[in-house]
């Protein structure tokens, strides 16, 4: 059986791909090892973080953890933008909208009760993705969640 031949808009996302150690809140909770690696012949972005073994997790942390955590971002040609579909240890699923556009990563979802937003800058020589997810219960009052940070390690 033969891959999809993937839409030529995916490139957009070729700064993320390749194997990263994910902080959160400063360096508080981390490394988190986050992979992002092309499948289906480059048609789909998929996404997989999980705790590694020297993971630091405050106390506030314990049982709260969405790990591990894939993510499958794929294109729409119809409607030019980027859906990520989110799936955790939590039993927690979630589809996002997402954008990759002048070296910022945005993702966000408006759901009743709990909309969510991620931006992230990506450092021109590929070190960090440096960002924060935010939430809102009615989509206008925004409050920060958590600061993340990724760090290429391949």
């Amino acid at each position: 059986m033969r891959d999809p031949v993937p839409h030529p808009a995916l490139r957009r996302l070729d700064p993320l791909t390749g194997v990263w150690d994910m902080f959160a809140r400063g360096t508080d909770v981390g490394p988190v090892r986050t992979e992002f690696a092309w499948r289906e012949g480059g048609a789909f972005l998929v996404q997989r973080a999980d705790l590694r073994p020297d993971t630091v997790l405050p106390e506030d942390w314990q049982g709260h953890v969405p790990l591990p955590a894939s993510c499958v971002t794929g294109y729409d040609d119809t409607a030019d933008e980027f859906t990520v579909l989110y799936a955790d240890g939590r039993g927690v699923a979630r589809v996002y909208r997402a954008e990759p556009v002048g070296g910022v990563w945005r993702q966000w979802r408006a759901a009743p009760g709990f909309h969510q937003r991620f931006t992230a800058d990506v450092d021109p020589a590929g070190g960090t993705l440096a960002g924060a997810w935010e939430f809102s219960e009615d989509g206008t009052a925004w409050r920060r969640d958590v600061d993340v940070t990724y760090r290429r390690v391949r």
